[in-house]
């Protein structure tokens, strides 16, 4: 029957909405391992420097936990159709493209490129946009779109990667940490 309520659907819906609340910090630290929460913490504190406005760096921290793990329950649960896991893969291969060009752009002189940069997480935006269409509500979607529209604009990944820039000590802390992610085979 159409109408019928599903525990599982409710369930799944409760720790949404649980998760939603709960996000910032602490939960990114139960929840995340540490050397992804290294490179949160690094964004906060760059997103924080460059606005100078602590809460748009908080609320930045708080849309990428909370979409970090409603996705990371949505596949718990089984959630994704078979087309949707082939964009999670594909997601999944651009995130560990997108990981390596931040290591090599930061280990290699002179190859930083904002432009091509950008466009690979703009590229991850429309990805994970797609996987999740079905699963989240508009809320959520324009959590994604305010995440991508921050670590995708070439104004951020500038300052990122100026060699005398003040947040070169941030990009070395991010760029060791996905090295360490990518040799362990998380991303």
């Amino acid at each position: 029957m159409a109408d019928d309520v599903k525990s599982k659907d409710l369930a799944l819906k409760a720790q949404k909405k649980i998760l939603s609340k709960m996000a910032g910090k602490n939960l990114a630290k139960t929840l995340i391992d540490e050397k992804t929460n290294d490179i949160l913490d690094e964004l906060y504190n760059l997103k924080k420097g460059l606005d100078g406005n602590k809460k748009l760096a908080e609320k930045m921290l708080k849309n990428i936990v909370k979409v970090m793990v409603k996705v990371g329950l949505l596949h718990r649960n089984d959630q994704f159709s078979a087309d949707e896991l082939k964009v999670l893969n594909k997601l999944q291969q651009k995130t560990k493209m997108t990981a390596m060009t931040i290591v090599s752009f930061y280990e290699v002189d002179f190859t930083f490129d904002k432009f091509v940069l950008s466009k690979q997480i703009n590229e991850q935006r429309a990805l994970l946009q797609q996987v999740v269409a079905k699963h989240v509500t508009e809320k959520s979607k324009g959590r994604i779109n305010q995440i991508f529209d921050v670590i995708g604009e070439t104004e951020f990944l500038e300052a990122l990667f100026d060699p005398q820039g003040t947040y070169r000590p941030s990009l070395t802390k991010i760029a060791e940490r996905i090295n360490e992610l990518l040799d362990s085979g998380v991303l």
